[in-house]
């Protein structure tokens, strides 16, 4: 009987963290098209509005991925909890300061971060589900471990920028509010940029460190091969 039940757990977890993977993989390459075919369609007109076409699924992913945190915690996903967790909170908390401030929802920087953060998870979901099926690719593993770096660096690096314009809008308006959020808001954010560059490498020096035990241990696959 304990055998029977722990064989339909694992059978569970594997098509739960199948099903996670594919629902991220198929949602995010459903904004990057949209994202790409407004801006093929309608030029730089469509960067005003990419926020209202794809920010419910947008949000509704990157909400999604806090399951990522108990994934990691259960054993159902083998990577670094740290750099997850930094990654999954400044997404979601970027996200919230977008919502709630509508004028810069229409900013340039706010249709290439969701461009950047759509092409990370599409370097990532695939891999995943290729080693949930127990197939890796060497192709996959490289360029989920290599060339995910210097986007994710990219992408912080943007992210620092959206946060600077939402400052300076808050100060610009803090004037006509004498209310207790406009006040203290702009210095938050002046302490987010150093936090945002404090995690960014700490997560960055992970990653290289994630990155050499996995191919690391292809190699030594190979080799035994």
């Amino acid at each position: 009987m304990k055998a029977d039940f722990m064989r339909r757990m694992f059978t569970f977890r594997l098509v739960y963290i199948f099903s996670y993977n594919l629902f991220q993989f198929c949602g995010h390459t459903w904004i990057l098209a949209n994202t790409i075919a407004r801006f093929l369609t309608f030029g730089q007109d469509a960067l005003a509005d990419t926020f209202y076409s794809v920010g419910f699924v947008m949000s509704l992913c990157q909400l999604l991925s806090i399951l990522e945190l108990f994934h990691i915690a259960d054993g159902i996903e083998k990577a670094r909890l740290i750099p997850r967790f930094f990654q999954v909170m400044e997404k979601n908390l970027l996200l919230i300061l977008v919502i709630k401030l509508e004028e810069i929802q229409s900013k340039p920087v706010v249709c290439l971060q969701f461009f950047l953060w759509n092409v990370l998870d599409l370097l990532r979901y695939p891999h995943e589900l290729l080693c949930v099926m127990e197939k890796p690719s060497i192709a996959m593993l490289w360029t989920r471990y290599t060339l995910w770096i210097p986007l994710y660096v990219v992408s912080v690096a943007n992210e620092g920028l959206i946060i600077y314009q939402a400052q300076l809008y808050i100060e610009q308006t803090a004037s006509f509010s004498s209310t207790t959020s406009h006040i203290h808001l702009p210095l938050v954010l002046m302490l987010c940029l150093p936090v945002l560059s404090l995690g960014a490498s700490v997560t960055v020096w992970q990653l290289l460190k994630e990155r050499q035990n996995h191919l690391k241990k292809w190699n030594s696959k190979m080799k035994r091969k």
